[in-house]
């Protein structure tokens, strides 16, 4: 396991399974099934039942049905501001009566909670009647009730794991009568089995991490029912199926009033287009490319549940739209999260025979602090690059100054105080034993990432390629405008896109708000020989993952196996004013600082994550590099 580690991280996951079975037994890698007969068993009528709640799953359903077998009356309510006392109304009456009470999204109603704990606190068996029981659905938080969580029963139920698992559930749940529900069954069938297989798809393209969306979104049986039953009528009152409409309706408003991103709102809609269109009435329609997964001319809910059980196990990444690479990038993403499980559960101690941590820690600060650079002096600099109207980099270079120097000052201050704690010069607080433990493990202190641009780099990783960032700037202090630009480089390059894009309209004296920039991918320059153009910028240091460039075409092109990164050539950015886009032969590629690709407004109104889109010549269709997740980004994580 090792070897797997320093070799093949996409294997190591399935060689400690395997470890796992062989060793300790195989029931130690199956997931036990969900039990609600059994939590009950366990739970009393002062004791809560809690459901830890997974994406893309709703507990609610199995547990009327559960009561509606008990015999049991059940009340709920969805927590929220202002709904602690109609919450506290419903428990006292339910414990008069016996009925049972559900209290969902606890994890929303955060100021509730001790109320919550008080309330379960008071409970006294002598006088709760004996049917009465209080259920609890939330996510994890760390302000759920410690109380509640030791003297309750917990249960999670996590969504069936596939593809093929996913329809199977899902195919199962529906009733027979619904396969003949509509004037046209026939055509009603197949768009009912494409919505499930699109409710799969985007489940499941969740494992693949940022390559499948930039946000995990909670999709959840509900959408997927409310898409169905909108189809259903659709089909059955139009004489001609109404695609549009029913595509409109799901990507735009179910599950796409759930997406917030707007590159996975461009790639929610490009993924429908294949389980919704009227080609799929046609017998045999590939969903795929290899025809794995298919239309079929069933008339019964059997041969639907035949057909699903013909699928592979584990779906292969062209169902998703993606390249063949991306089970590894998931396998990947897969270690990692082990790993970090791992290193959490790992004592802050060290054993005897070496080093003792303390002595680690002192050792590692040192070796930090002696490799920073002193902060930039801004005077200085402000003085040989002065703010000017003809030169907005000397702008950018000030402020890539004062934002690197608030990180070097952080990192020297914070480490020089670790030290001083080791040795009980001053107090260890809480923020200064989270770094020790962090730097420990090889993470970057939080202290720091506050402070500092996005990155996903180890602590091993992050020192270098912060101090080539210095020196970066250290060098255009040094020796003037750079002829081409290290873009990786900069704190918040979009402050040096809109300073090329302003240089441009001051120059020829256009209104900014008409330019926008024209793209070169400049594979015959290299960035050691390139000179600066007449007009806009030449940048270097962007990765492209999803796809690679293709000096031969000179276009984008597929990976090439285990290719998980390539790097990108220069690119000439070249201002334009009043550009009409292309329409045809390019894909409009998003480019962000991490690979984690998911970013939050800060207050310049920017993405802290999205730097901004390229336009990559491509003989392809657009959508096709869409499904594939093609994007770029000025950073990877090692």
């Amino acid at each position: 396991m090792l070897t797997l580690r320093v070799i093949r991280l996409d294997k190591l996951v399935a060689m400690i399974s395997r470890y796992v079975a062989n060793d300790i037994g195989q029931k130690y890698i199956e997931p036990p099934p969900f039990d609600l007969e059994g939590s009950y068993k366990d739970s009393s009528s002062t004791s809560p039942l809690v459901f830890i709640l997974s994406p893309g799953v709703d507990p609610m359903l199995s547990l009327l049905k559960f009561a509606e077998g008990k015999g049991r009356k059940v009340d709920s309510i969805s927590l929220g501001q202002g709904q602690g006392p109609h919450a506290e109304r419903m428990m006292k009456t339910g414990q008069k009566e016996g009925s049972w009470i559900v209290l969902q999204n606890c994890h929303l109603f955060v100021s509730w909670m001790i109320t919550l704990e008080k309330l379960v606190e008071e409970m006294d068996p002598k006088v709760v009647h004996a049917n009465f029981r209080l259920w609890l659905t939330s996510y994890p938080s760390p302000a759920f009730p410690v109380l509640i969580l030791q003297n309750g029963v917990k249960m999670t139920n996590e969504p069936p794991k596939g593809l093929r698992a996913n329809l199977m559930t899902n195919l199962s749940a529906i009733p027979e009568e619904r396969f003949e529900a509509t004037t046209k069954p026939d055509s009603w069938r197949k768009i009912m089995f494409g919505q499930l297989l699109f409710f799969a798809v985007i489940l499941e393209r969740r494992k693949f991490g940022p390559l499948g969306w930039n946000i995990a979104y909670e999709f959840t049986d509900g959408d997927k029912d409310v898409c169905l039953t909108q189809a259903e009528l659709l089909v059955n009152d139009y004489e001609v199926i109404p695609y549009q409409v029913i595509s409109a309706l799901t990507s735009d408003v179910n599950y796409g009033g759930r997406v917030t991103d707007s590159w996975d709102r461009r790639l929610i809609a490009n993924q429908l287009n294949a389980f919704v269109c009227p080609e799929m009435l046609d017998v045999d329609y590939k969903y795929s490319t290899s025809g794995n997964y298919k239309t079929i001319a069933g008339d019964t809910k059997e041969s639907y549940l035949a057909y699903v059980e013909s699928l592979p196990v584990n779906a292969f990444p062209e169902i998703f739209g993606l390249h063949d690479n991306a089970d590894i990038t998931c396998a990947q993403k897969e270690t990692f999260t082990l790993f970090e499980t791992v290193l959490s559960l790992q004592p802050r101690t060290s054993s005897g025979g070496g080093k003792s941590r303390d002595e680690v820690l002192d050792e590692q600060a040192g070796e930090i602090l002696g490799l920073m650079p002193a902060p930039f002096n801004v005077e200085v600099v402000q003085d040989k690059y002065p703010t000017v109207y003809e030169e907005s980099m000397n702008t950018v270079l000030q402020q890539e100054c004062v934002r690197y120097n608030k990180v070097i000052v952080k990192v020297q201050n914070s480490l020089k105080d670790i030290r001083k704690a080791l040795v009980g010069e001053v107090v260890m607080t809480s923020e200064l034993e989270q770094m020790g433990n962090q730097l420990f493990v090889n993470q970057v202190p939080e202290l720091w990432a506050k402070v500092a641009y996005p990155s996903m780099k180890p602590l091993a990783s992050w020192v270098p390629d912060l101090l080539k960032r210095l020196s970066f700037i250290q060098d255009w202090f040094d020796s003037n405008k750079p002829q081409v630009f290290w873009i990786s480089g900069f704190y918040f390059p979009q402050a040096f896109i809109t300073g090329v894009m302003q240089n441009h309209a001051r120059k020829y004296q256009v209104p900014i708000d008409t330019v926008t920039y024209g793209y070169g991918v400049r594979d015959d320059m290299m960035p050691e020989t390139a000179a600066a153009p007449e007009d806009g910028a030449i940048v270097h240091g962007l990765f492209i993952e999803g796809a690679r460039w293709d000096s031969n075409t000179h276009l984008l092109g597929e990976s090439r196996p285990k290719e998980l990164y390539t790097t990108m050539p220069i690119i000439h950015l070249l201002p334009v004013a009043n550009r009409l886009p292309p329409t045809d032969g390019f894909y409009q590629m998003p480019v962000y600082k991490t690979l984690s690709r998911f970013g939050v407004l800060s207050t310049t109104g920017h993405s802290t994550n999205f730097v901004m889109t390229l336009e990559i010549p491509t003989d392809q269709s657009q959508n096709h590099w869409i499904k594939r997740g093609v994007a770029g980004v000025a950073a990877l994580n090692f």
